[in-house]
């Protein structure tokens, strides 16, 4: 372990989706083991780990962005450690470019060999060489590595690994490998001392985490069961669900599973049959409407929430029109909208019929408008209600409030003389506006 008389120190950068976060944690939980703690500051920091997603094209240049403002931090103290890691790694193109441009990179590693951060570490600092190590293929799924949780009370559970949806404008097949399901014991042990730590609240996390397959007789649905018995967990959310493996158990589910919360976030991507084809959703309109109808009919007061992709490839006005059409249907509790962008190496990127950017934008700035409108309905009508809030702490835009959530994973900003981050509470909603809703503390 390391002295405090000279304590080295780490900073993590992350892009993307919950499994990212997850797998930060790894990271600093590994880290910590290291005896880094972590800094302030990139500009301070002994280690710098930029963790990054290949999803979408907004995190693709704010990643480089961030990495070149690490240049002159490299050029004024040479034994700084620069590493990266994430989806982008796994794609040749991205790599041969960070060695191109961005020379003062000390490590490069991707998704499937996190583990090997400490070794990589050790070998550069020791030997002074630059380390690029990238597993093509997960191989088996490696369990007991460290985490270091952003909150104590409420944690990521990873379930499984990959996908094998391979949608013609995802790179995340390529990036994460192929579905890979954890064994459900190790699961289970790994949620029991979560709870045992403290942990309130757990987030099971796959690419299509409802396609969780640990044995023939455990699927998803099984699994919720058996973690809807542990004790000392309160609430049990997932994500993401994909469309095609919502099944009528997992539905029934939400009214046996005292655990599981009021709150289902499953992406529908367009609304139009026929640019879900394209897009190799297994799903169509009519059939999507359906599954919405039978979770409604088994928990009416529900909240559903989704992604939307607006401008993919051949998308003409009425096909755009059948995504607003969806929407007003099933009025979503709240939606992440994203404009198409082309990914490398998938499909769609060489699809015909690419959308004209300004296009893109009248259409997303439509949709959004159309959104907001049915949040602020729906969040009008928790006025007046009594709601059970697990706070988060304070707000991060007001310090003078705290903040948390509802089952139904509402943000609820209220004020409190006492702090009570990590409980529970009784909160009398006041006040329903477009992305939260205000309160006062029972």
């Amino acid at each position: 372990m390391v002295t405090s008389e000279n304590q080295k120190t780490y900073m993590i950068t992350t892009f993307g989706c919950q499994m990212n976060e997850r797998d930060s944690e790894t990271i600093a939980g590994m880290l910590s083991e290291l005896g880094y703690i972590e800094g302030s500051s990139n500009k301070t920091a002994d280690v710098v780990i930029i963790n990054t997603c290949s999803v979408r094209e907004n995190a693709d240049k704010r990643f480089f962005g961030t990495l070149g403002q690490l240049k002159k931090i490299k050029e004024g103290r040479p034994d700084f450690v620069v590493g990266v890691c994430g989806c982008m790694m796994q794609q040749q193109h991205i790599i041969d470019e960070i060695k191109q441009k961005y020379p003062w990179v000390d490590i490069i590693f991707g998704t499937h060999n996190i583990n090997e951060l400490p070794k990589l570490i050790e070998s550069v600092v020791s030997e002074k060489t630059k380390r690029i190590e990238i597993l093509e293929d997960g191989g088996d799924i490696i369990e007991g590595l460290p985490a270091k949780r952003l909150y104590p009370f409420k944690a990521f559970v990873n379930i499984m690994y990959g996908c094998d949806n391979f949608c013609t404008y995802c790179v995340v097949p390529y990036t994460r490998g192929r579905e890979r399901s954890r064994k459900a014991e190790d699961i289970l042990l790994e949620v029991r001392q979560l709870a045992a730590d403290g942990v309130k609240e757990i987030t099971l996390l796959g690419q299509n985490v409802n396609s969780y397959k640990g044995t023939e007789e455990i699927g998803f649905t099984e699994l919720i069961y058996m973690l809807n018995e542990v004790e000392g967990i309160e609430r049990i959310r997932f994500m993401t669900s994909h469309p095609k493996d919502l099944s009528d158990k997992l539905i029934s589910a939400y009214s046996e599973c005292k655990k599981l919360c009021n709150h289902i976030h499953l992406p529908v991507q367009s609304g139009s049959s026929k640019i879900l084809a394209s897009m190799n959703r297994k799903y169509t309109k009519e059939e999507y409407l359906e599954l919405i109808e039978k979770v409604k009919k088994t928990s009416p007061e529900i909240a559903i929430t989704t992604d939307i992709i607006v401008g993919f490839p051949g998308e003409t006005e009425a096909d755009f029109e059948e995504t607003l059409d969806l929407v007003r249907q099933v009025e979503f509790d709240s939606a992440f909208t994203f404009l198409y962008s082309i990914r490398k190496g998938t499909p769609a990127e060489n699809y015909e019929d690419q959308i004209p950017e300004e296009i893109k934008h009248k259409r997303f700035n439509r949709l959004v408008d159309m959104l907001n409108e049915i949040t602020l309905k729906k969040n009008k009508a928790y006025e007046g209600r009594k709601e059970k809030v697990l706070v988060e702490g304070l707000s991060k835009t007001n310090k003078e409030v705290y903040t948390g959530r509802t089952e139904s994973f509402k943000l609820v900003n209220f004020e409190s003389a006492t702090d009570v981050s990590g409980k529970v509470v009784d909160i009398n909603i006041t006040e329903g506006k477009t992305f939260n809703l205000f309160g006062k503390l029972v």
